[in-house]
């Protein structure tokens, strides 16, 4: 059995999905398209569409990303995008594991010397001053500077 010809309409909807992708790359800074390891010709592409400020050429610039990356497997620049805008699943469960650190740590005194013990490198006498912090913030309903502040060092911590 042969391969069916792709219709009209999906390759137009391919092409479309591909030009939306190169927006989102767009979006990124020099030094994160740089990590990406793109093909010099798309790099380049995006760096001259980065330039233009012209509607009707910003387009045409758009519509060319999309044919260069139409040779391109677009799946590892879908993944790694998703990574750096915390949508996969990685990202998710790393921030599910902060948040349920700070929770513990906000509840429970034990939950200090379980940390202490798993991540040896923290500074804990910062760590103590934080969490005293949010627990005052918490119990005095103010707004969650504290706790973001120590979500931040958990994260650092964790890194």
């Amino acid at each position: 059995m042969h391969d069916e010809p792709v219709s009209k309409t999906k390759r137009k909807a391919e092409m479309h999905a591909l030009q939306a992708l190169g927006v989102r790359l767009l979006q990124l800074p020099a030094s994160q398209l740089d990590k990406l390891a793109l093909p010099d010709a798309l790099l380049a592409a995006l760096r001259d569409a980065q330039g233009i400020s012209s509607h009707e050429a910003r387009r045409r610039q758009l519509q060319y990303i999309g044919r260069l990356m139409r040779g391109l497997d677009a799946e590892p620049i879908r993944a790694a995008l998703a990574e750096r805008e915390g949508n996969s699943a990685a990202a998710r469960a790393r921030q599910q594991r902060l948040e349920r650190w700070r929770t513990r740590l906000l509840a429970d005194d034990a939950a200090l010397t379980e940390f202490a013990s798993q991540h040896a490198g923290a500074d804990l006498q910062a760590l103590r001053a934080l969490i005293r912090n949010a627990r005052q913030e918490i119990a005095h309903a103010r707004p969650p500077r504290a706790q973001r502040e120590l979500f931040r060092f958990l994260r650092e911590a964790l890194a």
